[in-house]
């Protein structure tokens, strides 16, 4: 660990990160990013969205997040900025403490890093549903994007289809019901997957409004082509199959609060960090933004808005503080 305190650590690597270190640089404030190991993109939202379609200038990438992304990364440590910019790659922050004037960070290697502000960006993960106590059976259809899991980003894929949702609260079937508002689905079938339905009186109503199969069972198979990535529905334990041609997953999500709530970082019923509009927390110089930040759309652009608002912030402070001493030495 050196004695050099970096203005801003931005940790996370996916759309809210790399657009908050793409305004903190292109403010022109030094910043160190901690884009996360292999491992921590392996847990990330990025690896099961391929295609971008509700995003302009997006469509032409294989994976529609980390190629832009990393396009824009290249672009910054060649830039008139690069001077400003260390892109500590495959490397996550593992541990963060808050001294008196700074953050003391510490990385997956062991290596210590001091910031004056930081700016956490870690993100969500879908919960995905266990298919014989594994997930990899779900996998190519994810990424094939047979399977969904946001309506906003892919609600348009269910377009006249056969549907299934696999959830078991109402959240499940209000999926289910937005779907078939929007897209016409002929049917809907709810999976609860061998859970007890934990269905409220509106939900149910809307089963019955829109005669929404519900089926108990367990899944114990996907049935479709895994290379091409085209669903042709499930099998359940019991041997029922269900024809489907598109699932969408309502099983709630995995949120990466770990590095926020060891600092003290308030956070909402769910789990999602709370920060006023810029993304400060309740902590001094702890600022939160994209998926992880409480009560924002999930979605690529929010994410990018949220960033912006938090580097703008910190580098208003830190502009302030710049003219306040030019005054003084007057």
């Amino acid at each position: 660990m050196t004695d050099k305190i970096y203005p801003i650590a931005v940790i996370g690597g996916g759309s809210a990160g790399t657009m908050a270190v793409m305004r903190c640089i292109l403010n022109n404030d030094e910043t160190i990013f901690f884009p996360g190991t292999p491992l921590d993109k392996k847990r990330s939202r990025a690896l099961w969205v391929y295609k971008v379609e509700n995003m302009p200038g997006h469509l032409s990438y294989k994976k529609g997040i980390e190629e832009p992304n990393r396009e824009n990364l290249e672009w910054l440590s060649q830039s008139d900025f690069s001077s400003k910019f260390h892109w500590m790659k495959n490397r996550g922050v593992s541990e963060v403490t808050k001294e008196s004037e700074f953050f003391l960070l510490k990385d997956n290697k062991g290596d210590e890093y001091k910031a004056r502000f930081v700016i956490i960006a870690t993100g969500v993960m879908d919960t995905q549903p266990l298919i014989n106590n594994k997930i990899k059976d779900i996998f190519p259809f994810a990424n094939a994007q047979s399977v969904d899991y946001c309506l906003r980003c892919d609600g348009h894929h269910v377009l006249g289809k056969e549907l299934a949702v696999i959830g078991h609260k109402s959240d499940a079937v209000w999926v289910g019901a937005i779907l078939k508002e929007r897209y016409d689905c002929p049917n809907v079938t709810i999976l609860t997957h061998g859970q007890k339905p934990q269905f409220d009186q509106k939900a149910k109503e809307l089963i019955e409004l829109y005669k929404f199969d519900v089926e108990e069972e367990e899944i114990e198979q996907v049935l479709g082509d895994e290379k091409t990535g085209k669903l042709d529905g499930f099998i359940l334990c019991c041997g029922t199959s269900v024809y489907s041609q598109i699932a969408f997953v309502a099983l709630g999500m995995i949120i990466y609060n770990e590095l926020a709530v060891s600092l003290g970082a308030k956070t909402d019923e769910r789990g999602f960090v709370i920060g006023q509009k810029d993304g400060l927390t309740n902590i001094d110089g702890l600022y939160v933004c994209g998926d992880l930040k409480a009560n924002t759309k999930k979605q690529i652009y929010t994410a990018w808005d949220n960033a912006v608002d938090s580097a703008d912030s910190v580098n208003r402070i830190l502009r302030t503080e710049k003219r306040q001493r030019l005054l003084e030495a007057r």
